[in-house]
């Protein structure tokens, strides 16, 4: 009985003196430097601080999201305004440019009723005509530059000649050669004048 109890203690004693071998021997298998990288894989961490680092990142994504979409929408609306304002300028232009076409055709109906006519029903058809000439050009917005008696101004006049005439007062439009036109503040055709007194 004292043997049995003996080979139990033996028994018991073999298994762990094996269980220490193989402990010892997955220790001798595993070198440090990758024991100490488990422990630096796998730290406790604080959850809140995580959270708070994953937010302040999703944060500053954001940020730059939104400010690369304010930078589009600027762009895309001064390309907008720009896109306008080129659209604009080239009605206004063919506007002018169609506008002085119907001018030339009004300066000539200026002329023939100015000369002399005997038959009435001819001279009141060109006037007739005229008018609708000059209602379409109102229409476009062209508008006559007024310059009899105004002081002159080189930006609206064109001086063809000087006099010197007391009627008028000094550096004014005594007379206008040809009418001047405006689309707005654009000048279509500069009215030819004669200055008085410059």
């Amino acid at each position: 009985m004292i043997d049995e109890e003996k080979d139990g203690l033996n028994a018991e004693e073999t298994a762990a003196a094996e269980t220490e071998a193989e402990a010892a021997a997955e220790n001798a298998e595993i070198p440090v430097s990758e024991k100490a990288s488990e422990a630096e894989e796998k730290p406790e961490e604080d959850p809140a601080a995580a959270l708070e680092a994953k937010v302040k990142a999703l944060e500053e994504a954001a940020a730059a999201d939104k400010d690369k979409y304010l930078r589009l929408l600027a762009e895309y609306d001064n390309f907008r305004k720009r896109s306008l304002k080129e659209r604009l300028d080239a009605s206004a232009d063919a506007t002018a440019k169609a506008a002085l076409e119907v001018i030339s055709v009004i300066d000539n109906f200026e002329r023939a009723m100015a000369a002399e006519c005997s038959d009435e029903g001819y001279k009141k058809g060109v006037e007739m005509i005229y008018g609708q000439f000059t209602e379409v050009i109102k229409k476009l917005g062209v508008e006559e530059i007024e310059a009899l008696g105004k002081e002159f101004d080189p930006n609206l006049h064109n001086a063809v000649s000087q006099v010197e005439d007391e009627n008028f007062g000094e550096n004014t439009v005594s007379q206008v050669y040809q009418k001047g036109y405006r689309l707005g503040d654009k000048v279509i055709r500069c009215a030819m004048v004669v200055v008085a007194n410059p």
